[in-house]
């Protein structure tokens, strides 16, 4: 598949990228390190997405809006401490399929995601988006850059063969369960039907949690992030913590837009939120109708699969 890439309509030349030293940095776990400054860099973000709204923008009168509320509705009505438990079990057991990174990404293009106000492309469309833009302002951080193709390679759970889960239990931003749901999840009004709402043991700030317990301890909402976090770590990947948390939290909005839940959060946690901020920007504005040349890139991507994930994985 050859689609055109206008790379600069994309990015913008990036500033100084010197990540290796400086006293403009921070170091985070694993070693790696960050500009203080994360909006600092080359990439240019958009001020609105294609549909000519702001990102993000849950009220806009555009055509998805409905479909979008809607989701939300079913999604803070279903999504329950014990549906989650339920879901780690039965997809822990990785017994679905076996196959390779890239076929997974390949099995994306039959996916659209109801959940997001920006975009209808297929999904492998914003995987390669993100991960070039990155890899245009960080190119050093060969990590960062597959850890962006391969974010979203959970939605495969809205597919048959992973058994066809509904769209509200696979997208969408994420949230804490087993503690209160707070008040900046976008239509936080539909949790009133939520059976946890009212559930003593589950409506206070800590809930069933203990203040810095760490985000690893913590149930959240089942969907794309979680799945292919199991399926990253049961397949012994070698990607850094960072990654990990990038791909179990890049949803997570509630934390990394509004700051709530960080009193969840522990030292590593901290440190690591510093990647998914970085990482966000890129996630939410490279959306867009730019397309990429995905048989020219192909060959890099394939390259860093084989470096961070044996040949098969199970799913």
């Amino acid at each position: 598949m050859t689609i055109d890439l206008k790379h600069s309509d994309l990015v913008a030349e990036p500033k100084n990228k010197n990540v290796a030293s400086g006293s403009d940095e921070l170091k985070l776990d694993g070693g790696f390190k960050a500009p203080k400054d994360v909006s600092n860099d080359g990439f240019v973000a958009p001020e609105n997405n294609f549909y000519g709204n702001a990102f993000r923008n849950y009220d806009a009168e555009t055509e998805r809006r409905k479909t979008v509320e809607e989701f939300y509705r079913l999604s803070h009505i279903n999504q329950t401490y014990d549906f989650v438990k339920r879901m780690r079990e039965e997809y822990g057991k990785l017994d679905k399929v076996e196959m390779s990174i890239w076929e997974c990404c390949e099995l994306l293009n039959n996916v659209v995601d109801d959940s997001d106000p920006d975009l209808d492309e297929p999904q492998i469309e914003h995987l390669l988006q993100t991960a070039e833009a990155i890899r245009k302002d960080y190119p050093n951080e060969d990590w960062l850059h597959l850890t962006a193709l391969i974010h979203d390679l959970g939605k495969v759970l809205l597919l048959p063969q992973f058994g066809e889960l509904p769209q509200w239990a696979v997208v969408g931003d994420t949230f804490p369960l087993g503690c209160a749901f707070d008040e900046s999840i976008v239509h936080h009004k539909y949790f009133k039907e939520n059976p946890d709402y009212n559930n003593p043991a589950y409506s206070t700030k800590n809930g069933v949690y203990s203040e810095g317990c760490g985000l690893d301890k913590v149930v959240i909402s089942w969907g794309h992030d979680d799945y292919m976090y199991l399926v990253a770590k049961a397949n012994k990947t070698t990607l850094p913590s960072a990654a990990l948390f990038i791909i179990r939290f890049h949803s997570f909005y509630a934390l990394h837009k509004a700051g709530a839940y960080k009193h969840l959060m522990n030292e590593e946690d901290v440190e690591n939120l510093k990647w998914l901020h970085i990482f966000n920007k890129y996630d939410l504005y490279s959306k867009s109708k730019v397309r990429v040349d995905v048989e020219k890139v192909k060959p890099y991507y394939q390259s860093l699969i084989e470096k961070y994930f044996p040949t098969k994985l199970k799913w």
